[in-house]
């Protein structure tokens, strides 16, 4: 299978390098020159549990160039992808298959409304990376599974070819007829951690070693299932304590969120797509939420005090 990772960068890398090193061909689309130079120069570096993999693998910064491939796996943040999916046209061919493996709610629609509903499909994983140096992650995939599915909630003949994929590149996948389910099911675990490990600054060892942030995790997911209740989508998580503990499963002490990585860069995080998606939807079914109104106001604004606006000028 032809496959082009758009935004490879922790995730994408431990996805990508997987599939590669099972016989994929795959090219992962990163924008950041220090980490295309690294891996095409020294391969790609994947550790885990103690073990340093090598991968051999292509890496561009952008995909100009390329001719259409099988499967377009979507990681890059969640507001950039419209912008992204544009510029990666030439990717797609009559049989390509656009899948986000990313955080949140809302990307199929944006893809959809881009390379038409027909080419897209869903997907959600608790694979987790981290990003030690250009083109070295440290991986977290043993007990963590990959869930994806048509929107219709058929398992097409497409679906179980990508999760064959990936289940030969030992990343357990599961082919869904519930993927609406799924994705908020996954959307709990983000809302469990991400925010407040933003907030806090805390890597996951120390962030699950203080009640008072359990307490409010587990508030916030309860929340979101109660929206989620609300709008009829069947959920196979039934305890909020279940989303706070598969969050950190399988994971290190020193493991990150993606929202606290971005911070850490100074970068914008998609708290919108997280417990923002949480927020819009309960006000829609009149479900109040706020602890996750808490979490979205004090996200952004970290974002505010990294990036200050401009005084505006007095009319």
């Amino acid at each position: 299978m032809d496959i082009a990772v758009l935004g490879a960068g922790s995730l994408g890398s431990v996805i990508g390098g997987r599939l590669a090193k099972s016989g994929h061909a795959v090219t992962l689309i990163n924008h950041n020159a220090a980490y295309v130079e690294a891996v095409n120069r020294e391969g790609l570096v994947l550790n885990e549990a103690g073990h340093r993999g090598v991968v051999q693998i292509t890496a561009r910064k952008t995909s100009e160039g390329l001719a259409p491939v099988d499967l377009v796996i979507v990681l890059v943040k969640s507001f950039h992808t419209e912008e992204a999916i544009c510029a990666a046209s030439g990717l797609i061919g009559p049989g390509t298959t656009v899948m986000s493996l990313q955080n949140g709610l809302g990307q199929e629609e944006i893809l959809a409304r881009v390379v038409g509903a027909e080419r897209v499909i869903a997907a959600k994983t608790y694979v987790g990376g981290v990003m030690t140096a250009p083109g070295v992650v440290s991986a977290g995939t043993v007990g963590k599974e990959t869930i994806i599915g048509e929107l219709s909630g058929e398992v097409t003949f497409r679906v179980q070819a990508i999760a064959t994929a990936f289940e030969e590149a030992d990343l357990r996948c599961i082919a869904s007829h519930n993927i609406r389910g799924a994705m908020w099911d996954k959307l709990l675990v983000n809302v469990a951690t991400g925010a407040l490990a933003g907030i806090t600054r805390l890597n996951y060892g120390n962030l699950y070693d203080i009640p008072e942030i359990a307490d409010t995790a587990v508030k916030a997911v309860a929340e979101a299932m109660h929206v989620a209740a609300a709008l009829g989508i069947s959920l196979a998580t039934t305890n909020p304590q279940a989303a706070w503990d598969k969050a950190a499963a399988g994971l290190g002490f020193d493991f990150k969120t993606s929202m606290l990585q971005s911070l850490e860069k100074g970068s914008r995080t998609e708290i919108d797509f997280i417990n923002g998606a949480v927020t819009r939807a309960g006000a829609r079914m009149a479900v109040p939420t706020p602890v996750n109104d808490t979490l979205v106001a004090c996200i952004k604004g970290i974002e505010r005090a990294l990036d200050p606006k401009t005084e505006g000028q007095a009319a």
